[in-house]
């Protein structure tokens, strides 16, 4: 980038950037589809945001660092938590979101969806397992 990196501009941006897991770079090096940011009328940088799936990713490895250990290591409340914020931030839309969350918080497919579907007082929420996942709780 032409600017420097203290810029206040970049420094404001930067945590949100950082947070969603994007890339910051020199708005002449945007792609259709980065988001070219303007300061005082100047396009300034350029925002690339990470593919969905990447986003999932992403999502984990700051779950993980958030709670100090793998996630796999979390008790079930936690584990049930983690799943609930996934749920939030749409993590279970992506193509094989619960198999990758599965294997991220070290349960079996069918715990998520037991998971996802523990509070019954929100049938919005509610996710069925796809048909032939029949299997045991491994948890």
């Amino acid at each position: 980038m032409t600017e420097p990196r203290d810029h206040p501009f970049v420094a404001a941006v930067k945590p949100l950037v950082d947070a969603m897991g994007g890339e910051l770079m020199d708005p002449s090096l945007a792609q259709p589809d980065d988001v070219v940011l303007a300061w005082e009328g100047r396009d300034l940088l350029a925002v690339r945001l990470p593919q969905l799936s990447d986003s999932l990713d992403h999502i984990l490895a700051a779950l993980e660092r958030r709670h100090g250990v793998p996630l796999s290591q979390l008790d079930r409340k936690s584990k049930q938590d983690v799943v609930r914020i996934l749920e939030a931030r749409g993590a279970f839309s992506v193509r094989h979101g619960v198999e990758t969350v599965a294997g991220a918080l070290g349960v079996s497919r069918f715990t998520v969806y037991n998971y996802l579907n523990r509070d019954s007082s929100t049938p919005k929420g509610a996710v069925e397992p796809p048909e032939g996942s029949a299997g045991t709780n491994q948890e």
